[in-house]
């Protein structure tokens, strides 16, 4: 497999020079433009002849193309390329002061204005129902222009003979992968359906993926950016990115549209590149949209276009078709002992490279619509997707066209190849890390109980495996044990689960467990694995833990695509791990409760699979509550009501999106502290600094384990301004103001023999949060408190928080 890949690796990465065809066409016909001149930093190579074509060498890595009438594109060089060049209009060089100052022009920002407006109203959801299909294919290859030398070349050059005998493996040649078939390939057929009063329903009627038996069901719920969604260029918070310029009225498939012309905003300099990325078509009737061409700044690196077709008085996306390049792989003629070169020989040999770029194409095709349909509630149950078929045998009935010789060949090379090197097991192994989980044959290993840190155990290494539906599709056991260096003890706990359908989530669980955890803890459950990663550090800074040992029974149903109930009862031995006594009963009591959970997110976007339920598209509004009952039955020692909820949700205006997160909770009866409410803090008492990993509902200036509350209320406001840019590299970063609060009281404080702080006064605190920090994949956030709590010591009151983009902390 080594040999391979360092193969492989030759082949796309090694990057040159050497003799290179260009052809130049024109944009809208693409028919061939004589007379294109082509410059190399300003030196002329030559000019296209009569069939646009001009064979050049050069040593430089990008080319500029210009011609009359034409405006000027630029492209890397190949050794086989295709430049469309676009014509220029009176009304273009009527906007060239505009584009001079950088501004975008004022009637191209007032259509834009309206398509937002519209947008709803000109979407298929509009409708009261609707249902149509879809056929995409996803590839990664050698240019099509180039596929005829790229196989030339193969069977000439000396190289590839000696390597074909050297590295040919179960007679799957390099020969085979890259001259006769391509890199990669996926097919999925879907189903859309839609309804007023059900919802959507996404069938997965078939799909396949070379290299891989069984289908990556995360991997296969995707979805495309344009479909029923307001395209990028097209929003609000992204007018910063862009520069817009009315150009131009056309007519397309009978009806009049604004053409658009748009550019990205280049911060570091003017961009001298292309004078537009790209065009949106918007229909002058009803402002929907027709069509987006987007441009790479370099032409040839890419295009993405969506076009729609005007259906039943609304706009349906019908089709879009990708082109991105991903790399460029250089090949030399033959073997040369390199270390005896001389400078020109090197030189020379730099040149006679032979280059090919890779690509990743995209092709979607919608048809079958239909609107009004017939809605019945069965074609909706369960969740948003549904897998139909996944092993590509029904896929010739979608097919918009049939399969290409190269492409055919792809499955039977990759698949060959896929059975060698194991990738099934492989992709399983990945695709399980969405949701938290390593997964090794029929075990499946949490990610978030390998290492955890907190101030009572310190570091906390631990592993929890379940057996997943490979060792039965309905019952599955499981275990856990960990160990904290800091208090010197082992934790462990057994479970099992037993499922009562596939059709969905819907199982009885019973587990034993002996472990510790903090005192005041707002309950988790059925919070996803990103959820609970960006709680991460919240315990950094309590120490205020409890030992609990017990039993319990629990039955889950996911009611509905948004609503899951959870039931539980639990027998517990629970004792404080700190100074503590209730009541000058002590610290240890017997426990027996039922604990309620409610879990309703209506919009967000599931799928069934093998493995269980996975969310694909975690969307808002969201609930949670948690309702507990304590008994004095079964040895109980506490006849108490607590419950908790927290609502997240999301909203977007013209000034940005607002996130909110209102979170509370209340205790009835007597209870220990550790069924009160901790107050979520991060900051430690013993440090002259501040800094901490955020969580999802933690204070940054808030000291840890201080305060407990058997009532609160808490809110964790959040603006991001529509205010793009970029510092380095290519990430756009933005601003976010952060404004969180909570207050609550304590009616007995004087029940709990210990020392802490009833939280009785409006907690507050501000900040700013800068998104992809110069950058980078973290956000960096700035807090102060502010109000009551405020303290002289400027130290106590602010606080600096890290926050990893990549979990969307």
């Amino acid at each position: 497999m080594k040999r391979v890949l360092l193969f492989i690796f030759f082949l796309m990465f090694i990057f040159g020079f050497s003799q290179s065809k260009i052809k130049v066409v024109d944009d809208a016909d693409k028919t061939p433009v004589s007379g294109a001149k082509v410059f190399c930093n300003d030196m002329l190579l030559g000019e296209t002849d009569a069939q646009g074509v001009l064979e050049f060498k050069t040593k430089c890595r990008s080319i500029t193309v210009e011609a009359n009438k034409f405006q000027k594109e630029t492209s890397l060089v190949e050794s086989n390329m295709t430049v469309s060049l676009l014509k220029k209009s009176s009304k273009t060089t009527s906007i060239e002061e505009i584009i001079i100052q950088d501004k975008s022009d004022p009637r191209a920002l007032e259509i834009l204005k309206k398509v937002n407006q519209l947008f709803k109203e000109n979407s298929p959801k509009s409708l009261p129902s609707y249902t149509y299909k879809s056929y995409e294919k996803i590839s990664l290859d050698i240019d099509e222009d180039s596929i005829s030398q790229f196989t030339e070349f193969f069977e000439n050059s000396d190289l590839f003979k000696k390597k074909r005998k050297k590295d040919s493996l179960n007679n799957i040649s390099a020969r085979k992968i890259f001259s006769n078939s391509k890199l990669f390939l996926w097919e999925r057929a879907q189903e859309f359906l839609y309804s007023k009063k059900f919802g959507e329903k996404i069938n997965i009627l078939d799909n396949r993926i070379s290299g891989l038996k069984q289908p990556i069901y995360e991997m296969i719920a995707l979805q495309q950016s344009n479909r029923d969604k307001i395209p990028n260029q097209i929003k609000q918070e992204n007018r910063g990115l862009y520069r817009f310029f009315l150009t131009d009225t056309i007519e397309l498939d009978g009806r009049k549209n604004f053409v658009i012309r748009f550019r990205e905003v280049n911060y570091k300099k003017p961009d001298k590149k292309r004078k537009y990325n790209g065009a949106i078509y918007i229909d002058t009737e009803t402002y929907g949209i027709k069509k987006i061409e987007n441009f790479s700044k370099t032409k040839n690196d890419g295009i993405i276009t969506s076009t729609w077709i005007f259906y039943n008085s609304k706009w349906f996306l019908a089709h879009e078709k990708v082109k991105l390049k991903m790399s460029n792989m250089a090949m030399e003629e033959e073997e040369k002992d390199k270390k005896n070169l001389s400078e020109e020989e090197r030189k020379q040999e730099r040149k006679d490279k032979k280059s090919f770029g890779t690509y990743a194409f995209l092709t979607s095709k919608y048809f079958d619509f239909q609107s009004p349909v017939e809605e019945n509630a069965s074609d909706f149950k369960g969740y948003t997707f549904a897998v139909k078929n996944a092993d590509g045998k029904t896929l010739d009935q979608y097919r918009t066209e049939p399969l290409t010789a190269r492409e055919k060949n792809t499955y039977t090379t990759i698949d060959s190849l896929g059975k060698i090197y194991n990738i099934d097991s492989k992709a399983r192994v990945l695709t399980g890390l969405i949701n938290g989980q390593i997964r090794v044959g029929a075990v499946d290993f949490a990610v978030d109980e390998i290492v955890n840190y907190n101030l009572y155990e310190g570091f906390r290494v631990g592993l929890k495996a379940k057996l997943n539906e490979t060792f039965n599709p309905y019952i599955s056991p499981d275990y856990y044990f960990a160990y904290g260096f800091k208090d010197d003890r082992w934790k462990y706990g057994v479970g099992l689960d037993i499922k009562t359908t596939l059709d969905k989530n819907e199982f009885f669980r019973v587990e034993y467990y002996n472990d510790v955890t903090s005192s005041g803890e707002f309950y988790r459950r059925l919070w996803n694995f990103k959820m609970r990663m960006m709680n991460y550090g919240n315990n950094i800074n309590n120490d205020k833990y409890f030992h609990y040992r017990g039993a319990s029974v629990s039955y889950l149903n996911d009611i509905s695509n948004g609503l899951t109930l959870v039931f539980a009862a639990k027998r517990n031995y629970e004792e404080a791990m700190f100074d503590y006594q209730f009541k000058n009963k002590g610290p240890a009591f017997e426990n027996f409760n039922t604990l309620f959970t409610l879990k309703y997110s209506p919009n967000s976007t599931n799928i069934m699979t093998p493995q269980g339920k996975s969310i694909i598209d975690q969307k808002y509004p969201e609930l949670y509550f948690n309702y507990e009952q304590s008994f004095k039955v079964f040895g109980g020692d506490f006849n108490y009501t607590r419950f908790d909820a927290l609502f997240v949700h999301n909203f977007k205006s013209m000034l940005g999106t607002t996130g909110v997160r209102l979170y509370g909770g209340m205790v009835f009866g007597d209870a220990p502290i550790w069924k009160n409410f901790t107050m979520n803090g991060l900051a430690s008492p013993k440090r002259d600094f501040n800094f901490n990993l955020t969580s999802f509902l933690g204070f940054a200036t808030l000291e840890g384990g201080k305060f407990y509350n058997d009532k609160f209320i808490a809110y964790y406001l959040t603006h991001k301004l529509p205010w793009y840019f970029k510092s380095f590299g290519q990430n756009i970063s933005s601003f976010d103001f952060v404004l969180r609060g909570t207050i609550g009281d304590m009616t007995h404080p004087e029940y709990h023999q210990f020392q802490f702080r009833k939280l009785d006064h409006l907690y507050q605190e501000v900040g700013l949060e800068w998104t992809n920090f110069l950058s980078s994949y973290f956000n960096l956030g700035l807090f102060y408190r502010v109000g009551y709590y405020t303290t002289p010591n400027f130290k106590q009151n602010f606080a600096i928080q890290f926050k990893l983009k990549l979990l969307e902390f």
